[in-house]
């Protein structure tokens, strides 16, 4: 862009300020009264009324707060901005002050009228501030952007006191600055250049107002030469610049900054954009530093580091060294801060490198390559000194040697030395060698001596300029001259020598050099040392050994029969010496002919055996597998080796016998004590003949392998061996179960008692054919075949338990018999008889007992595994028996028509058994519905339980009697079933230990009552008078310690039992006892039985203490009853009533369920009133129902009934089948099985049943009280609960 337009463009935007200062007033004036009505808070009156405090308050905001007027100001207004300027986002006022307070006043932008509302709706940045009141409606724009260059004007409506007018136009100017300059190339990178050469820069600064300046600075100075044209902007006012510089790089603006900076009215610095001028330019040439004092001078072999630099140059130089135009190193390195290039070059020089030219390039991307040389001079010796010519040589004459040197620079001169005599040349030449060096010669002729043998003879090579160091080769005169003698030492000639005697013979010799060869001849045969592989070394040969003036070398021979008469030399040079061996040997090949080869039964065969050759002669002879034969001698033979040779022949008719025998002929020689043999085969050829080891029988077991062999001669081998089975012929390639083996055996696998019997065998080859017969015996393990299962028997009769088997062998000792019990432990087998015949084996029972039932087992064992067994278990039938620990039970149950009872019934007995039930001597009618009876069977065990609902005590309390009987008798057993009541005492109290503070006591607990029953002791001191009493806890133990005793101190005791009807009194026999303590000084008492209950042990308490506990406590108690007693006859009316209302409300819903007599009273959180009682001696025995519980396995009735309240706890118990319902199905497996026939016990003591193991008893009777349908019983008042008889 040139001056002019630089002119136009600024007299055009000085054009567009000043239009906006001249700019016309116009606008409108609004009415008045409109403009009134609009103002907040104000309302318009009609007439002039409105125009007196407009006034009014003209004149006081005039006298109050009077303003300045301009003197420019024009007519109505006291104060006007001029035109303004302002930057964009800055904040502006402009001014407005009226003379006329009270007049409607508002602005206009470019006329657009803005309102009198002073927050001017629809331009949030505009805002009238001011006193209203004083005349002030100044117009404030905030953040001011381009949309705020406009004209303005400040307009006043009509009024009452004066007209409307409007204030001159005011011009706003917005000042936008540049936001962005942009550069080109891209500013923050850098760009390279080329030192020199000029380069256009472009930068764009717009988006202005006014358009920005823009200016060039190379490294910090001005581009002058810049030229920049204006254009229009994105939006209207706005401008961009647009500037373009010229400029040329030079070395020192590498690194600097190219900056465009853009300038404006708007902006308080300018904004700038730069990048980084990256400018090339060459190195400076490069300077080598020789490392020596002469440059270019090195010796050879010496390693020199030659460096390199050169300064400057962007980029840094690249260097690289030439030898001779090829380069030889291209690495250098690079200081950047001071750029320098540098390469050091490492050279080992060599001879060849003399007068060689290095060179140092140097150059970069923007240069020409420079160049530094220096060329070599290279010193150095010869690398070698050597003799020609031969230093061996037969005494007394010349031998001719040259001395030759390699090149070397600069030349060396040669000098001879013998030993320490230096010895003149014959003639010495120099000649050009390579690498500009010289080559030395001299040649010299020397007179060979004996006396000179063995010298140095050396040439030596020197120079001034190495003299340091010395070059010579040097050689070993050899003067050749003969030996002086030759002889050998070894055995005495003509001794004789035995065959494999080891024979050491030595050559020596005297003098020579060079060291004599000596070389060993067998008749003029040179000895060697064979070594075959395969072969001992029979001739080992030894080197020559020296010592002193004396050489030997050794011979060592094992004599052989070619060693016999030889002639064995020795030479050296012209010298000979030898000596002759004499070798006795046994024949060296004794040899057998024959005139026949194929013979057959009764042919005749002549046999020759002849002698080859021996020293001395031997003797011949024949046999025949160890049996002598008759010879005939034959005539004398020619033998090698210079020994003897002999033959004779023997004659023989053979058979199928002499097949494979050897014949022998023996040459045995007197003078060695030595025989050698040679042996004939004799081969027969006959049919096939069996052996007498062939064997007829064969045992195998079943399921195992038999092999029948064969034991057959024959030649030729049997072409074939055919077997036969009852008239099957077996395949000869074999089958699933057999095949025949090379050998003509059978073999056969999986064998089955099938496979017993008679096997043919038929063996065939060219000359015949042969038959055999074989017997398989075939072993099986024993099988049950027959076991009756179960055996029955009455007590007392006699029986016999049959097992039959099938098994191979059968033996008489393979029956035994087992008895097992529980857990299948063996049981003695004493009292039975077994007898076996055969195939069948018994066991013969006399007299059998109940003892004797159960399971028995038939093991059959006949050697072969596995033994059979087999099951079978014996009945014994007898008379049913009751389990009744009494002959009296009773059972308690409340007789107030809500409860429930259950009797129980069991018997033992074989046939199975039935029950009868009768009531007071009257056969029980089980249609009524109160009465439900279940029977149960397991085993030989029998059950029934009677249920009795709704216990009446007028119609139930009666003698139950259960009679148990089966074919073979019957059995009774008697059950009273009676009311709730007190308990009765306790049994059998006695003591079990005594120490000095305690006493150990147990007892049987007496019939309950039907409640749950508590037992307390009283005691007291026989000395102190008053009772003590002790709860035993818990409340259902059978012992209890006593503890808090004085030592040495006489006890009585007694034991009570309580329920909630009272207590069982202090009256009855054996409920107390008397004891005294024992002493701190006698011994404690041994005692085995462990009491589950103690009081622990504490110092003895004082007697007055219990005393008055227990006073009190009867007291109370008195009180409580008397109390009880007048108000339970208005209750029991009430109660009874209640009790029937809530039985009718709950027959409909509740399931009736009966209990179980047999499970513990609070099992189900209820109690039950019934319980057990026995008597027997005249002396009642009492058993608690919670106590009494005998331990069953369930029957399969027991588990088919009722299953869903087993919860599955003995599914595993299962018995299957009714024993007596079918006598096959009459047990179960062996692992559910208990004792078969276990004996009732009958001790009085022993209130128990016999139990069978069992986890949860209880479960049993679960069953049956779940089937039987009877109320639950509910929770009354004791007084409900029956009545008492």
């Amino acid at each position: 862009m040139d001056k002019s337009e630089k002119e136009s463009s600024k007299e055009k935007q000085e054009t567009h300020r000043d239009a906006g200062k001249t700019a016309a007033n116009q606008g409108l004036v609004m009415d008045a009264k409109a403009a009134t009505a609009r103002r907040p808070g104000i309302t318009p009156t009609p007439g002039t009324s409105c125009l007196i405090p407009l006034l009014l308050l003209g004149t006081l905001t005039a006298g109050l707060a009077p303003s300045p007027v301009p003197t420019s100001a024009p007519r109505g207004f006291w104060d006007l901005s001029e035109n303004l300027t302002a930057v964009e986002g800055t904040t502006v006022r402009l001014r407005c002050g009226v003379r006329a307070p009270g007049s409607v006043v508002q602005w206009a932008k470019d006329g657009l009228l803005l309102g009198p509302n002073p927050r001017i709706p629809g331009f949030p940045r505009y805002s009238m501030e001011g006193d209203p009141a004083k005349g002030e409606f100044h117009l404030l724009i905030e953040a001011c952007d381009l949309s705020d260059d406009a004209e303005y004007e400040c307009q006043v409506s009509r009024s009452a006191v004066g007209p409307a007018f409007v204030s001159p136009k005011v011009i706003l100017s917005i000042l936008v600055p540049p936001r962005v300059v942009r550069l080109t190339p891209e500013a923050g990178s850098t760009v390279t250049w080329v030192a020199g050469q000029e380069y256009a820069v472009t930068c764009v600064s717009g988006d202005a107002k006014p358009a920005p300046d823009i200016a060039f600075f190379q490294s910090g100075r001005a581009v002058s030469d810049v030229s920049s044209t204006e254009n229009e902007g994105s939006e209207e006012k706005l401008f961009t610049t647009e500037a373009e510089a010229r400029v040329t790089p030079q070395s020192s603006d590498n690194g600097q900054l190219l900056v465009c900076e853009g300038s404006s009215p708007a902006l308080d610095t300018p904004i700038k954009a730069s990048f980084t001028m990256n400018v090339l330019f060459p190195p400076g040439p490069p300077v080598i530093d020789w490392p020596g004092l002469e440059e270019g001078h090195v010796r050879a072999g010496e390693s020199v580091e030659v460096p390199c630099t050169a300064r400057g140059g962007n980029p840094p130089a690249t260097l690289q060294w030439l030898k001779d135009g090829k380069p030889v190193s291209t690495a250098w390195g690079t200081e950047h801060a001071q750029a320098v290039a540098r390469s050091v070059l490492v050279m080992a020089v060599r001879p060849e490198d003399h007068g060689a030219r290095l060179s140092c390039q140097s150059y970069n991307s923007v240069s020409g390559t420079q160049e530094r040389s220096i060329t070599l001079q290279v010193t150095f010796p010869p690398s070698a000194v050597t003799i020609l010519g031969s230093v061996s040589q037969s005494e007394n004459k010349n031998a001719t040697l040259c001395c030759l040197t390699k090149s070397s620079r600069p030349r060396v001169l040669l000098r001879w030395w013998l030993g320490g005599r230096q010895l003149l040349p014959t003639d010495e030449t120099v000649m050009d060698g390579l690498h500009g060096g010289y080559i030395s010669m001299s040649n010299l002729t020397l007179l060979m001596r004996r006396e000179d043998n063995g010298l140095s003879l050396t040439c030596e090579a020197f120079s001034e300029a190495f003299s340091k160091e010395t070059f010579k080769r040097s050689l070993t005169l050899n003067v050749k001259y003969p030996a002086q003698k030759l002889w050998i030492e070894g055995p005495p000639e003509g001794q004789d020598l035995r065959a494999g005697t080891r024979v050491r013979l030595v050559c020596l010799a005297i003098g020579g050099n060079p060291d004599p060869s000596l070389t060993w001849f067998k008749d003029s045969r040179t000895v060697s040392e064979p070594r075959p592989p395969q072969q001992p070394r029979r001739v080992q040969l030894g080197s020559v050994e020296k010592s002193g003036s004396t050489f030997s070398r050794e011979l060592v021979l094992i004599a052989g029969p070619s060693d016999n008469r030889a002639k064995f030399s020795c030479r050296a040079g012209q010298l000979s010496a030898s000596t002759q061996l004499v070798v006795q040997f046994p024949p060296t090949n004794l040899t057998i002919l024959a005139n026949s080869s194929a013979l057959r039964p009764g042919d005749a065969l002549n046999l020759t055996c002849v002698s080859v050759s021996s020293n001395p002669p031997v003797n011949l002879s024949w046999d025949k597998e160890g049996e002598r034969l008759e010879d005939v001698a034959a005539g004398p033979l020619s033998a090698p080796f210079k020994g003897s040779a002999a033959a004779t022949s023997v004659f023989l008719r053979v058979s199928s016998r002499d097949h494979g025998q050897r014949v022998t002929c023996r040459a045995h020689s007197t003078a060695l004590r030595e025989t050698v043999s040679s042996f004939y085969r004799l081969h027969v050829l006959y049919p096939p003949e069996f052996l007498g080891e062939q064997v007829l029988a064969v045992t195998a077991v079943e399921q195992g392998q038999a092999l029948l062999p064969v034991s057959v001669s024959a030649n030729p081998a049997p072409e074939a061996f055919n077997w036969t089975f009852r008239g099957y012929r077996l395949s000869p390639g074999g089958g699933p179960r057999h095949r025949i083996l090379p050998g003509g055996a059978l073999q056969l696998w999986n064998v089955t008692r099938a496979d017993d019997g008679v096997y043919q065998l038929h063996c065939q080859n060219s000359e015949g054919t042969a038959e055999a017969l074989l017997k398989l015996h075939v072993h099986y393990a024993p099988t049950i075949r027959a076991l009756r299962d179960p055996t029955e028997v009455n007590v007392g009769g006699s029986v016999d338990i049959v097992c039959t088997v099938d098994a191979n062998p059968i033996l008489p000792e393979m029956f035994s018999w087992e008895r097992l019990g529980e857990e299948e432990e063996d049981l003695s087998l004493d009292d039975v008889e077994m007898v076996a015949k055969g195939p069948t084996g018994r066991l013969r029972i006399h007299q059998a007992k109940l003892a004797q039932a159960g399971a028995y087992q038939c093991v059959v064992d006949n050697g072969v595994a596995p033994a059979a067994r087999g099951l079978v278990r014996l009945v014994v039938r007898f008379a049913p028996q009751m389990d009744h620990p009494t002959p009296l039970t009773k059972v308690a149950a409340a007789g107030d028509s809500t409860s429930s009872a259950t009797l129980h019934c069991r018997a033992r007995g074989v046939p199975n058994i039935d029950f009868v039930w009768t009531k007071n001597g009257v056969p029980l009618d089980l249609q009524d519905p109160r009465y439900t009876e279940h029977r149960y069977h397991q085993g030989v065990v029998h059950s029934s339980l009677l249920t009795i609902t709704n216990v009446s005590a007028a119609q139930d309390y009666a003698l139950f009697t259960c009679t148990a009987s089966n074919a073979l008798g019957s059995d009774h057993t008697n059950i009273q079933l009676v009311s709730i009541s007190r308990p009765d005492p306790p049994l059998g109290l006695k003591v079990v230990s005594v120490t000095p503070h305690s006493v150990g006591l147990e007892w049987k607990p007496g019939f309950d009552g039907g409640l749950p029953q508590r037992f307390q002791i009283r005691y007291e001191a026989l000395e102190t008078p008053g009772f003590f009493y002790v709860d035993v806890l818990p409340a259902q133990a059978t012992a209890f310690t006593l503890a808090g005793l004085q030592p040495s101190t006489r006890y009585r005791i007694w034991l009570l039992a309580s329920n909630a009807l009272g207590d069982s009194g202090l009256t009855a026999k054996g409920i107390h006892v008397s004891v005294t303590t024992r002493g701190l000084d006698q011994a404690p008492e041994d005692t085995d039985h462990q009491l589950p209950t103690e009081r622990p042990p504490g110092p003895p308490r004082a007697p007055l203490l219990p005393v008055l506990f227990a006073v009190g406590a009867l007291l109370l108690l008195c009180a409580a009853s008397c109390a009880g007693a007048l108000l339970r006859r208005r209750r029991l009316r009430r109660l009874a009533e209640e009790a029937s209302e809530k039985e009718e409300e709950e027959a409909g819903s509740q399931d009736p369920r009966a209990w179980n007599d047999y499970e513990e009273s609070r099992r189900s959180g209820e109690r039950d009133t019934s319980s057990t009682v026995s008597t027997a001696d005249g002396e009642p025995r009492y058993r608690s129902r919670r106590d009494f519980s005998p331990r069953l396995s369930p029957t399969p009735e027991e588990l088919s009934y009722g299953r869903g309240f087993l919860d599955g706890a003995e599914e595993d118990a299962a018995f299957p089948g009714h024993l007596y319902d079918e006598v096959e199905r009459a047990y179960g497996p062996p692992g559910v099985w208990g004792p078969v026939y276990d004996e009732v016990q009958t001790e009085p003591y022993d209130l128990r049943w016999p139990e069978v193991e069992y986890e949860a008893p209880w479960a049993l009777y679960d069953e049956v009280a779940a089937d039987l349908g009877a109320a639950e019983q509910r929770s009354l008042p004791f007084e409900l609960r029956g009545h008492l008889v």
